[in-house]
């Protein structure tokens, strides 16, 4: 991996963010590949837009931060997330029937996920069955040693037990937060603390890593022999958007380029850190 950028592909959804302060581009699995690109690896997303301005002016914020894509032009409206800020936490109003509830299947997303060393998928983009049944079929090409990260990413009412489970049988590593795994207790039957929790997941679906946040307090990364926890850094923040996709972005990131799992860790740490400092998800990066 020393001699070749790590390959690392989003797929789902694709959009605007709208904030107090303006529109911003976003959507989870492209987040997570905008970071990744910007730490040094070759980044894709695959997903859809419109055929209207707004999808012209997102494919365009995507040529111009270095990420590899392919979009398909649908016949929806591309899509837009309406975000409220609370003292820096968005909470988020997610506009349906939009692009990316409808990405097709096509050759060139096929051979972008064949040579992946890295997959990240989440709930969302799962809502509508089209986008769906191209994430399963996308996730069967992927390389048997490519890491396959589900971030669980709840929003409003787009997930089900149903869904949850099948993507956990497809992935080797999980991302949720401390009360996503709360509320999933009943789903698992968890008992026990936390850790006891976590270390139930990891084993049950016999995944590489579970990562587990907790905001400004804490995040903790399993794995089969190791367990990782670093307290959450004390910064101003500006908001939150994004934060979560940026910790995976740089984790997956590192450990495909040979980082050991506690260095991974550090590293997502810190970005998450600076991009709360930061408004919106896609922040610009500090020269070296």
């Amino acid at each position: 991996m020393e001699n070749k950028k790590p390959v690392i592909v989003g797929i789902g959804e694709l959009l605007w963010d709208v904030l107090p302060t303006g529109k911003r581009a976003g959507g989870a699995p492209v987040n997570f590949v905008y970071h990744a690109t910007q730490l040094g690896a070759e980044g894709y997303a695959i997903s859809a837009v419109g055929n209207d301005l707004a999808g012209t002016e997102i494919l365009q914020e995507l040529d111009k931060n270095g990420i590899g894509h392919s979009i398909a032009t649908v016949d929806y409206p591309t899509g837009t997330v309406l975000v409220e800020l609370n003292k820096g936490i968005p909470t988020y109003n997610i506009v349906e029937g939009v692009a990316w509830d409808h990405i097709p299947l096509t050759e060139e997303a096929i051979n972008i996920v064949k040579k992946a060393d890295a997959v990240c998928f989440g709930t969302l983009a799962q809502r509508n069955p089209e986008s769906r049944k191209t994430l399963n079929t996308l996730l069967s090409y992927a390389p048997k040693s490519a890491m396959r990260f589900f971030d669980i990413n709840i929003r409003q009412k787009y997930y089900s037990e149903e869904l949850i489970k099948d993507l956990l049988q497809q992935a080797n590593v999980f991302k949720l937060n401390d009360e996503e795994l709360e509320m999933f207790r009943p789903m698992f039957k968890l008992e026990g603390d936390e850790d006891t929790c976590c270390r139930h997941i990891l084993k049950e679906y016999n995944l590489k890593y579970l990562v587990l946040t907790a905001g400004s307090r804490y995040s903790t990364i399993y794995s089969a022999d190791e367990k990782s926890t670093i307290k959450t850094p004390k910064v101003k923040v500006a908001d939150t958007v994004g934060a979560g996709d940026s910790f995976s972005g740089a984790f997956v990131c590192s450990i495909l380029s040979g980082k050991s799992l506690k260095e991974a860790h550090q590293t997502a740490v810190e970005t998450a850190a600076f991009v709360c400092t930061k408004d919106g998800a896609w922040p610009v990066y500090p020269k070296k």
